[in-house]
């Protein structure tokens, strides 16, 4: 049992790490921290078996940890989830505007008129006073966020889709417009260089 756990213990820790690190939504993030349970259980073992007090005690407490984000992924935002896919669904069936869940904005596909991907969406930014989404900012190039260039895309520029986001600007018209300073971004669509 020993020598599986000593193999068990770092494989399931470097997997439910890259399961979480990449924000794949909430069930795969929540099915990493599952992974972890099992990683830090085996290192549990190791620790044990070895006489190591101080990787028992460190990973008896990820133990905990582990357990509150599978109640927090799995559980309680899975079901957050749940209820805004069925309002969106629900909204697609009525004669009334159809709903997007906000909170899964982030890494969708951004297609142009052709339907090739030449963005992927950052964020999201909304006035207050009427909570209207007055641009979309963009991710273009890059590995990981490393060498990317940040653009805004107008509202009226873009029809947000249960998978994507469409808009008729082009990867050229894109590309040509001012990149945004990824700590600084502007007040509204036209000072960035897009349309409302």
């Amino acid at each position: 049992m020993l020598e599986a756990a000593q193999w068990i213990a770092p494989a399931a820790t470097m997997i439910a790490a890259m399961m979480t690190a990449a924000n794949l939504g909430s069930r795969i993030t929540g099915w990493g921290f599952v992974v972890f349970t099992v990683g830090a259980i085996a290192w549990v073992i190791v620790a044990i078996a070895s006489g190591q007090h101080n990787l028992l005690v460190s990973n008896a407490f990820l133990l905990i940890v582990d357990m509150v984000g599978i109640w927090r992924w799995l559980g309680r935002q899975a079901r957050y989830d749940e209820g805004a896919k069925a309002a969106e669904l629900a909204s697609e069936r009525t004669s009334g505007p159809t709903l997007f869940p906000l909170s899964q904005i982030e890494g969708r596909p951004v297609l142009d008129a052709g339907g090739a991907t030449i963005a992927h969406t950052v964020d999201a930014m909304a006035g207050c006073d009427d909570g209207a989404i007055r641009y979309f900012v963009v991710s273009r190039g890059g590995i990981g966020g490393v060498g990317e260039k940040l653009h805004a895309i107008g509202w009226g520029e873009a029809t947000v889709r249960e998978a994507d986001v469409t808009t008729s600007v082009s990867a050229t018209t894109l590309d040509a417009r001012p990149v945004l300073d990824p700590e600084n971004w502007p007040i509204s669509a036209e000072a960035a260089g897009a349309a409302s």
